[in-house]
């Protein structure tokens, strides 16, 4: 990148050397002006208008050419804006000046009279080809013609006219600030196009720095034989693909703009002259273009899809696709490259760099980047919006705002494809053998110290399989499962999302790999708690494949398994009757929690525990209450009736509340109202 003086120089340099070009211009069309006027229309003699010395103006445009060629004295690099523009489009020296007439109309007054002289018509002060064609040097008949690079790449505009050769002609506007020094993105593209910021190597993780000189490199082979080759860069995190892509063009001097394929028109008419402006900007720019599959977009085979396809195979400059999966190039040579996320020392590492964070906090920063999967671009914008609000806050948690803050960030995707349960129980809730609070205080330990095992001590370098802490809760609906996944939530800070999985599969072949795909992508940011609904539908016992459908049945549970061993949060998958699963699944999972149906002790301490403190009551006989042969959902249920009835009442909770509430319950769940439970209640 130039620094502000040298832009300076530059600007001042170009403007110099226009402005020559220009006078030289001007003084061709006096000539032909004063010539045309000498002789007349009809051939008779007419008053020549004398042609104003150039040859200092002449002299200056040559200077200036000399310092680009010998790089002194003037300005070295970049070259004029109007010769860089003529070696990228390839432009004859006609192509030039006219291109040079259209644009000395729009920056100079006096060019429209010397036109009107030049054509002999008041009326006519405006380039024309047939004008060019008379006054230019070394015309050319094919730089009219819609294939000419004047016209292909839309740097001129011809209006409407009977004759091509009468018709005005009009610089783009684009082009035209182009010239002046003055870059502009084209007005159409402006709402499709990003330019993207560039970025330094050095600033890279080194493990995306690898990527970008892997990028440099392929493009270093292209020659005439081998053509510039499609880079496609495939990775899980579309947002670091970006810094990388950026600074491996910039390491060779290039810019980069950004094209989402979901922009990509289906009309031929219409993509086609979206890939003559893009690959015009990329020219004037001297830039690559990235086109960006979004995860919605990895499906081949749609209109905007094969669309996309069509622009990759006929932009002929350097052009970087990025994408989940490797995308389909028939026609033209490619170069695949993977890229990770960055692992979690580049992540920590980052985090500690972008929060300037102190000894003492390093440790926490170290939780964070073992928890969230986050990319480059979101670890700067999360530490700018962090630091900008423990600023406010004096003595402010650092670590636990830029917690809280990833846990909003990453909830932007996910939100869309589960329910999100907000936690609002907590150990003292749970009502459970001793044996089953055990196992889950075991789960959550073996999420926060995670990596302290799998990193420090090297146990995810010995094997990447089985790393994922995934979890089985059986038990009849009511006993706490849901409530035991909400106490490992809030006992662990993170979202919990229930994901259900009779919705989440489908008939149609794909679909179900690909609404879980989803699900496991967006989760892997945050780590997030995973509760699977109602396993058995997915997790039952396999059948043997007699047709297609079996063998896809199979496809997504192994698909299923698969992601939930690699997930690096808890999943937790929940099923009514352990008994359905399939044993080889249940070898697969790291934990395995039986809830039992609560026995009466059980069910004392959960009417105990049930109505908040605020809650008045009276004559409460939790050993009676114990009697009811339910579990803890229901009994739940019954205690909020109760209170309803009460508040209606306006009197405090009592056994007979209890007993009209408990008697809803069980006409809920079809089943009689013993005696033997309900005796000696009122």
């Amino acid at each position: 990148m130039m620094s502000e003086a040298a832009g300076h120089d530059w600007q001042s340099a170009n403007q110099h050397a226009l402005m020559a070009a220009l006078a030289d211009l001007k003084s061709m069309l006096r000539r032909h002006a004063a010539l045309k006027s000498h002789t007349g229309d009809d051939g008779s003699p007419g008053t020549a208008e004398p042609a104003s010395p150039v040859e200092e103006k002449r002299a200056e445009a040559t200077a200036f050419s000399n310092s680009i060629s010998n790089k002194t004295p003037v300005i070295a690099e970049p070259p004029a804006a109007l010769e860089a523009l003529c070696a990228s489009f390839s432009l004859s020296r006609f192509e030039r000046d006219l291109l040079l007439l259209c644009a000395g109309i729009e920056l100079d007054s006096t060019v429209a009279p010397l036109c009107a002289a030049a054509q002999g018509d008041p009326g006519r002060n405006y380039p024309t080809f047939s004008l060019a064609l008379a006054v230019l040097p070394d015309a050319h008949w094919s730089a009219l013609t819609p294939e000419g690079p004047l016209r292909r790449w839309r740097l001129i505009e011809v209006g409407n006219g009977s004759a091509v050769t009468a018709a005005r002609l009009r610089i783009d506007e684009c082009v035209l600030h182009y010239l002046a020094g003055v870059p502009q993105l084209d007005e159409w593209l402006a709402g499709m196009i990003e330019p993207i910021a560039p970025v330094a190597i050095a600033d890279l993780a080194p493990s995306h720095a690898a990527i970008a000189e892997a990028i440099t490199a392929a493009w270093s082979v292209a020659n005439e034989q081998q053509p510039l080759p499609a880079i496609q860069l495939c990775s899980r995190d579309l947002a670091d693909c970006r810094p990388v892509v950026s600074s491996a063009a910039a390491s060779v001097g290039l810019g980069t703009f950004a094209l989402p394929t979901d922009l990509v028109p289906v009309a031929t008419a219409e993509l086609d002259a979206l890939l003559r402006l893009c690959q015009r900007e990329a020219a004037l720019g001297n830039a690559v273009l990235l086109l960006e599959f979004d995860s919605d977009s990895n499906t081949s085979g749609d209109a905007r899809s094969r669309g996309a396809e069509r622009l990759i195979e006929r932009f002929s400059g350097p052009i970087i696709i990025t994408s989940q999966e490797p995308r389909r190039i028939a026609h033209r040579p490619a170069v695949q490259l993977n890229m990770d996320r960055l692992n979690i020392p580049e992540q920590r590492s980052a985090w500690r760099l972008a929060l300037g964070a102190e000894d003492g906090d390093t440790i926490r920063i170290d939780a964070i980047a073992s928890q969230f999967s986050m990319s480059l671009p979101a670890i700067r914008s999360i530490a700018n919006e962090v630091i900008a609000r423990a600023a406010a806050l004096p003595g402010a948690d650092l670590a636990q705002i830029t917690w809280q803050a990833c846990r909003s960030r990453c909830r932007t995707r996910l939100d869309g494809l589960a329910q999100r349960i907000e936690p609002a129980a907590d150990w003292e809730d749970l009502v459970l053998p001793q044996p089953q609070i055990q196992l889950l205080r075991q789960i959550a330990i073996h999420v926060r110290r995670r990596e302290t095992v799998y990193d420090k001590w090297g146990f995810g370098a010995k094997s990447s399989r089985g790393l994922g802490i995934s979890a089985l809760f059986a038990g009849v609906s009511g006993t706490g499962k849901t409530m035991a996944a909400e106490v490992l939530a809030a006992e662990l800070q993170l979202d919990l999302y229930r994901i259900d999985l009779a919705s989440t599969v489908s008939k149609y072949i794909g679909e179900t790999e690909k609404n879980l795909r989803k699900i496991f992508d967006a989760a892997e940011e945050s780590g997030a708690i995973l509760l699977f609904d109602e396993a058995d539908a997915l997790f039952g016992k396999r059948s043997e494949v007699k047709d297609s459908h079996d063998r896809y049945a199979n496809i997504e549970v192994s698909y299923l398994l698969q992601r939930i061993e690699a997930y690096r949060g808890l999943a937790i998958l929940t099923t009514n009757l352990k008994s359905s699963v399939d044993a080889a699944f249940l070898r697969r999972l790291r934990f395995i929690v039986q809830f039992p149906f609560p026995g009466t002790e059980q069910r004392a301490e959960i009417w105990r525990r049930v109505f908040p403190a605020a809650t008045p009551t009276e004559g409460l006989d939790v050993s009676k209450l114990a009697k009811l042969n339910i579990p803890g959902g229901n009994i739940r249920n019954i205690a909020l009736n109760a209170m309803f009835l009460a508040a209606d009442a306006e009197q405090p909770v009592s056994m007979s509340h209890i007993h009209d509430a408990a008697k809803t319950e069980y006409a809920k769940l079809e089943r009689p109202f013993a005696e033997a439970e309900i005796g000696g209640w009122l």
